[in-house]
């Protein structure tokens, strides 16, 4: 994707990356931006102990990449793209 081809919320997880790990955003490649539907309140990112609502959620997949490593931010229900260390496959 062309910079001026990005959409806001991967600009923002691309800025939220290159600062998260101290690199210029210009190193960090956005490979793939999707509407996607959650499985749950947890956005495809489950934290162990927490409860989520168990009902489908429109969002966003974001992926990036820096060198060989990829990075998912997941985004829905009006929250801001988040980093997420586990992620798991929307429907």
């Amino acid at each position: 994707m062309t910079e001026s081809h990005v959409p806001p919320a991967a600009a923002s997880a691309v800025a939220d990356l290159a600062q998260r790990i101290g690199v210029d955003p210009a190193e960090i490649t956005v490979v793939s931006v999707e509407e996607v539907t959650w499985r749950d309140g947890s956005l495809g990112c489950p934290r162990e102990g927490m409860m989520y609502t168990q009902a489908l959620v429109p969002g966003t997949r974001i992926v990036l990449a820096l060198h060989v490593r990829t990075y998912e931010y997941h985004a829905g229900a009006g929250r801001e793209p988040f980093l997420c260390d586990n992620p798991q496959p929307p429907l």
